[in-house]
């Protein structure tokens, strides 16, 4: 009966981290700005020097943003997954979600050299990548579901995932052997992962497809409860199965869809988050590992994207390489502390 009382403590002590990040990203890099400047340029003000306003208002905090929305999307898409397969190890990156994501993006982007030029900036604009980057991603799940009703054992799902994404990653290799030389450069970074060089404007379409994303997912909390004790429990519920599903899928496939779209493939994040939230909150139920999986998914990300930039150096490196380098770890360290079931 104690459990629920220590709930408020630790949503508290995520979200001020989470807020200390926001704010520790927006200071620290290549130039470092003094907090006090921070806040007066959230507040509408002006900093000390006129470079400092621009580089927090039009570099730093849409790179903020969408660090936070990347980490909140693909945590709570890896907690719909997991729950939706009983799959401890499902993720969008670990299911090949992100391989179909990439596949849709190397389509828009690699195949638009081969078309008309009207047609090649449809493609290639901001709502060419995330209706393709959906579309892949979309299609991945459909087929990986489509298995998963013939067959009951979530390892060979898992299996199934896998070689779904060695398949559209083939794909996507016999895509950049022919593509041009500027379609490849461009398909390349962003397959690295870069939560960077985003303008607002992307940003709003990102908010948007993630917001979507997240409002489809909340009507899915009963569902999801229901769903852990079994099709048969749910049914006797009164929950429509193939209703539920559905939502599920769409809030899965516009939340990794559109993250991938935008930061590129970024893996560990829908894995290793939705256990973390368990074991910090001991509980399964979804009222309250949604919020949970949100905050502790914002501030991984948030802290991954602040560990991308070198001190006193220009460099950014791939938040792709750091998610891996943090998550490897984390999901070796839940093996060994509560191994899966």
């Amino acid at each position: 009966m104690a459990a629920p009382i220590k709930y408020p403590f630790i949503f508290t002590v995520l979200a001020l981290s989470l807020t200390a990040l926001l704010v520790a990203s927006l200071c620290l890099g290549p130039v470092p700005i003094p907090v006090s400047d921070v806040f007066q340029v959230l507040a509408g003000g002006e900093a000390t020097k006129a470079s400092w306003t621009y580089i927090v208002v039009d570099y730093r905090l849409p790179k903020a943003l969408t660090a936070l929305m990347a980490g909140l999307g693909l945590s709570i898409s890896g907690l719909l997954m997991q729950t939706l397969f009983r799959n401890p190890l499902a993720g969008p990156y670990v299911l090949g979600l992100s391989s179909g994501s990439s596949l849709g993006v190397a389509f828009a982007v690699m195949g638009a050299g081969f078309l008309p030029e009207f047609m090649s900036r449809a493609f290639t604009s901001a709502g060419g990548i995330v209706i393709a980057s959906c579309a892949g991603s979309l299609l991945v799940l459909l087929a990986i579901l489509a298995v998963s009703a013939r067959m009951r054992d979530t390892m060979s799902i898992l299996i199934v995932g896998l070689m779904f994404g060695s398949f559209t990653s083939a794909i996507v290799g016999v895509l950049t052997f022919f593509a041009p030389a500027e379609q490849l450069q461009k398909f390349t970074f962003w397959s690295l992962g870069n939560l960077g060089n985003l303008p607002w404007e992307s940003v709003a379409v990102l908010g948007l497809a993630v917001a979507t994303g997240i409002l489809l997912a909340v009507r899915s909390i009963k569902p999801l409860d229901a769903l852990l004790l079994g099709e048969n429990y749910a049914r006797s519920m009164g929950l429509n199965i193939s209703s539920a599903r559905w939502i599920i899928i769409a809030a899965t496939s516009l939340l990794a869809g559109s993250i991938t779209a935008f930061a590129g493939p970024i893996a560990f994040i829908g894995l290793a988050v939705p256990h973390m939230a368990r074991l910090a909150f001991r509980t399964a139920s979804h009222r309250v590992l949604f919020p949970a999986t949100m905050l502790i998914g914002a501030s991984v990300m948030v802290f991954c994207d602040i560990a991308t930039q070198v001190p006193g150096t220009d460099l950014l490196l791939p938040v792709n390489a750091i998610t891996s380098i943090i998550g490897a770890p984390v999901v070796i360290w839940l093996l060994l502390k509560k191994p899966f079931s």
